[in-house]
This record gives structure tokens, C-alpha cells and sequence, in this order.
């Protein structure tokens, strides 16, 4: 079977494929989002965007005393604008030469195709679904954060960007930019200035002061990474100038944690480490440390209903669930630090649909009979919601 078979056999894979084909770089998204807006005309399907042209789609309630629920999926691709050319190897859709984009077009595809069906369901008591595609999450993520949280009326978030079948992850990390600084404001020549006790070479006290800084895991729970601290890179001096005692030297970390206990712990230690550094050279050098929070920390919600619910209808469809913390960040970060119209905190979770492998680059491709599981799973999941 080729990929147009497939495609003629399977509307959710077609879907896929349509918008696959579709380039849509952060920040370029316009031809996907006027595609998806028209699909949704074609299909009687209430769609609307923002000043941001985030898309939102809504399917009414057919019995208010239940909740909503949102899914949620980025447009964006890691990629050009050059053509996307799908084909099928064996159970893998690739694309030729470049990404495919199932990172997130599997999710918007398995979202879609869903409100579409639910739409003309009568069988069917329900809160609502709530869907919600929005632009630039690979980049920057402002897609998510220009988001009118008061056109969403659910509670829980399940966002459908996770990249193998089964998972849901309740869970993620935060992001904190370190920068480090060491000053030595003496500075002087190696060979003239040398026996200076008071002249201490920058390049010598920033090497020293990250060998007393964490690094790797911080902190783990049943085999998991809960908070860690990387170096990025250290910069003092020129490797081609051995004659001066420099005056600066610079190094960065990245944090991540998604327990804000044991990130406050790691930050405590740096910040010692460097109270102690300026005690000790106190009038011959000094170093500060500065904390900057890139990504809000997604903490593991006491409220278990959705991965209770999620891990039974999982078994139920045949597969094995995945209940799980994610070390990285994703659109649940800012769902998890919003409130919805009704002044709710958000629940969310990192949902996996379907495989998508070797993500961001020319080798990624997703397994379409994972897809096709997905939209089972998301089927079954629903209804059980509303039972």
C-alpha cells in the first residue's frame, strides 16, 4: 500500500497528511490556521481566533451538568518553508528530505478529526470539548501566552504533544537561566605582576567556583529525574594571550525542576557558593550569581481524577499507559500557572497520541496505526469522562 491508498482508506491519516503538507514554521502559521478555519466551515464546526490568530473551536454541551474538556495542540513545525512531501515506509509516514511536522500536526490532526465526529453525535451526553490550536511553541511559546484564557471554560487541559502513544505525563520541569560572574579588578601581567597576592587571574577563580557548583541530577525520585543543574559553558580570556591576569570570567546553568522545593534547595547551595567565594577574597575579587526563570515550573496536581481515568481507559483499548513526569517543557507549563473563565486553576497534561520519533529533524516520521490507537484512545477517554 502506498501513502494515496492510505490516505483514500483513512480520513484521520488524510487529515494528518493535508496538514502535514501544509509549512508552517513558528511564527508563519497563517496558510495551516486559514486551512484549518475553512475545514472548519466545511464542517459546521464553531471556530474563532484571537488578536493572535490562535484558533479556538468549541462543540456545545448536550447536558450542562457535566464539565468541558480542552485539548490542545501547537501549529508550529521545526522546519522551512520548502514543500512537505509525505510517503509511507512500511507503518511510518516520513517526509522527503526535511521534518515531517507530526511534532504537532499528529496532535492537531487527532484533535480535530475528534471535534469533528463528536459534532455530529446525538448519542452522546456531554460537557463540550474545548479546542484550542495555537502558534509559536517551538520558539518562544507566545502563542500560548497570548491566550484569551477567559474564552476557555475547562478545567482540565489535556494538551497532545507528547511523543509516544500511551503516555501521560503529569508533570514538567521549569527552566532557570544561571549566570555566573567572577571579577578579579586588578588584573595586570603575568610576568611583571606575578607574585601580587592580591592580583588573582579571573579565569582561575571562575574554574574553581564551577567545580564547587552542582552539576548533572540534583535530585531524583523512583528513577526519575526531578531537578538538575547543567553548565552551558564557561568564558574567561584568550587562548592565545598567555600574558595577562584576567580581569573577568563568565559561565552559565540551566536548571530544571518540577518540584519547587528542591529547585529553592539548588539555588540556596549556588547562591552560598558564591557568598562563601566572596568571603574569602573579599577586597581581591568578587562574584555574583543571577537567577532568571525562562519556563514556569508544571507541578504534579493533587487532583489524580485524569490519570486514574486516563491509565484504566488506556488498558481498556489495549495498551499500556505510561503514567509519568516529562524533564523538559511544554504548553502545560503556562496552562498549569493560568486560570480558566471561571477563575479555575488549570489541570493540564502532556497527552500522547501517537509515536512521532527523531522529532526536529529530516529523520522524524510517526507511526500511523499509533495515530489510528490514539483516536480510539481519545474516543474512549471522552466518553468515560462524561459517564
Amino acid at each position: 500500500m502506498d501513502l494515496s491508498e492510505l490516505r483514500n482508506e483513512n480520513e484521520l491519516v488524510n487529515l494528518f497528511c493535508n496538514l502535514a503538507e501544509i509549512p508552517s514554521p513558528s511564527k508563519k502559521e497563517e496558510k495551516v490556521i486559514d486551512w484549518i478555519c475553512n475545514y472548519c466551515r466545511e464542517n459546521n464546526l464553531t471556530c474563532e481566533t484571537d488578536d493572535y490568530k490562535n484558533i479556538y473551536i468549541t462543540i456545545p454541551a448536550t447536558d450542562l451538568s457535566k464539565e468541558p474538556l480542552l485539548l490542545s495542540s501547537h501549529l508550529d513545525v521545526i522546519g522551512d518553508d520548502s514543500p512537505v512531501m509525505p510517503y509511507l515506509d512500511g507503518d511510518l509516514i516520513k517526509a522527503k528530505g526535511r521534518t515531517l511536522g507530526a511534532d504537532d500536526k499528529a496532535g492537531v490532526a487527532n484533535a480535530l478529526y475528534f471535534a469533528k465526529e463528536l459534532n455530529k453525535r446525538t448519542d452522546l451526553k456531554h460537557g463540550g470539548l474545548e479546542v484550542h490550536f495555537t502558534r509559536d511553541e517551538e520558539a518562544d511559546m507566545t502563542g500560548i501566552k497570548n491566550t484569551d484564557f477567559s474564552k476557555i471554560k475547562s478545567k482540565y487541559a489535556l494538551v497532545l504533544d507528547s511523543d509516544a502513544l500511551g503516555q501521560c505525563l503529569i508533570s514538567g520541569a521549569s527552566y532557570v537561566l544561571v549566570e555566573l560572574k567572577v571579577t578579579a579588578p586588578k588584573g595586570g601581567h603575568s610576568g611583571n605582576d606575578i607574585g601580587d597576592p592580591q592580583r588573582e587571574n579571573a579565569a582561575k577563580l571562575i574554574a574553581d567556583l564551577v567545580s564547587e557548583m552542582p552539576q548533572g541530577v540534583f535530585y531524583s525520585e523512583n528513577g526519575q529525574v526531578i531537578t538538575s543543574c547543567n553548565i552551558g559553558g564557561i568564558l574567561a580570556g584568550n587562548l592565545e594571550v598567555t600574558n595577562v591576569i584576567n580581569t573577568e570570567g563568565k559561565a552559565t546553568y540551566s536548571i530544571r525542576s518540577s518540584r519547587k522545593d528542591k529547585e529553592n534547595e539548588l539555588i540556596q547551595m549556588m547562591k552560598d557558593s558564591v557568598d562563601n567565594f566572596n568571603k574569602e577574597y573579599q577586597e581581591i575579587a568578587s562574584a555574583e550569581i543571577v537567577f532568571k526563570e525562562k519556563m514556569p515550573m508544571f507541578e504534579k496536581n493533587e487532583d489524580e481524577y485524569i490519570p486514574i481515568l486516563f491509565e484504566t481507559v488506556a488498558k481498556k483499548v489495549g495498551l499500556i499507559p505510561e503514567i509519568s513526569s516529562f524533564h523538559a517543557g511544554a504548553e502545560t507549563h503556562i496552562y498549569a500557572n493560568r486560570t480558566n473563565a471561571n477563575g479555575e486553576k488549570f489541570s493540564p497534561y502532556l497527552i500522547g497520541l501517537a509515536t512521532v520519533c527523531n522529532m526536529h529533524s529530516d529523520r522524524e516520521y510517526v507511526d500511523y496505526k499509533t495515530m489510528i490507537k490514539g483516536q480510539e484512545l481519545l474516543k474512549e477517554l471522552f466518553e468515560s469522562f462524561n459517564k
